[in-house]
């Protein structure tokens, strides 16, 4: 019988138990499917060592694109960055191909990021976290990759999510229209920034605290840089500062205790690569346009990974989030 067509595949972890086994001279592991999103996440457990493996889907990640995180980490980990980096099989490949129901798979072994995530950071855990992402663009502000990546510029953080979503506000235009006013104004005030001194290069581009694993107060791993591309370094530092804007909406921190434990992070983060007062002035704009990227890439990967929430209640919401952003972030 003919497969049909398939648009997303989840493979067998059972099979990839023995397959990975075989594949880098693991001996007896267990294997469980941990996360089934844009891409599937893997964790693989032997006696003594852990271990993530993440396949990714062909209509996200390109094969050159997937290379490039690839290199990336291995340049970040070969340089001393505290980062969870990919792992060769036995042959020396660091991807595997896997025929899928709908075509090519890749898949990639990293190391284990040990710990956990820390929501509630102290000022001891700040500082750490402001020290090592500092070295981590020391490193990424002086590389060029030899596959590509994406540019976070005002096209893609911006204007390309707002063509994305229009169909998205096909039933509520008047929050459309909202969007495109607030955008219009955040791509303003950017444009008169005199951007020439900034530090550019590759950035994580979500150094959410999901995305770091504290093992102790003075040990950290950052992991999960499929979203890295060039761009202005203060997109990190503003997606960092996106865990104090919701802390302070949740009700879990006042206004000035976020903005207190974001400077102890600022500081430290200084004690090792400069981040001018000019740039910092600019972590407001970059961060609301980090909510439009994301809002842009739910709805465009809506399919595949069965976003049951978006809908036009969470389109107002997320509306109500970014006027919120403009009324305290925006000066």
């Amino acid at each position: 019988m003919q497969i049909f067509p398939a648009q997303y595949s989840t493979l067998s972890a059972i099979a990839l138990q023995g397959f990975l086994s075989k594949q880098y001279n693991l001996g007896q592991i267990s294997c469980k499917l941990l996360m089934h999103n844009v891409s599937d996440t893997y964790l693989l457990h032997s006696d003594s060592q852990r271990f993530i493996f993440k396949i990714y889907r062909s209509a996200h990640r390109s094969a050159d694109e997937i290379r490039a995180e690839v290199e990336l980490l291995t340049i970040l980990q070969n340089k001393g960055a505290s980062v969870a980096y990919p792992i060769a099989n036995i042959e020396g490949n660091m991807l595997q191909d896997f025929q899928a129901a709908e075509g090519i798979r890749y898949g990639v072994l990293f190391t284990f990021a040990e710990g956990t995530p820390v929501y509630a950071l102290n000022d001891q855990e700040l500082a750490l976290l402001g020290r090592e992402m500092a070295k981590v663009h020391e490193i990424t502000t002086t590389i060029e990759l030899n596959y590509p990546r994406q540019q976070y510029n005002l096209e893609n953080i911006f204007y390309r999510p707002l063509k994305v979503l229009k169909p998205a506000f096909e039933d509520i235009p008047d929050e459309y229209e909202e969007l495109i006013k607030m955008v219009n104004l955040i791509v303003q005030k950017l444009e008169v920034v005199d951007c020439t001194g900034f530090s550019y290069g590759y950035c994580q581009y979500d150094f959410l605290p999901k995305n770091f694993h504290f093992a102790s107060s003075d040990k950290l791993t950052f992991f999960d840089f499929d979203f890295a591309g060039q761009g202005y370094i203060a997109n990190d530092i503003a997606s960092f500062y996106v865990h104090y804007f919701i802390e302070v909406v949740l009700g879990k921190l006042t206004k000035a205790e976020a903005d207190r434990q974001f400077a102890v992070f600022v500081e430290s983060y200084r004690e090792v690569r400069p981040f001018s007062d000019e740039e910092l002035s600019t972590v407001a704009y970059f961060g609301f346009g980090f909510w439009v990227f994301y809002l842009g890439f739910q709805y465009e990967n809506y399919d595949d990974w069965s976003s049951m929430f978006f809908n036009t209640r969470y389109l107002k919401e997320r509306v109500g989030v970014l006027k919120k952003w403009i009324e305290q972030e925006v000066k």
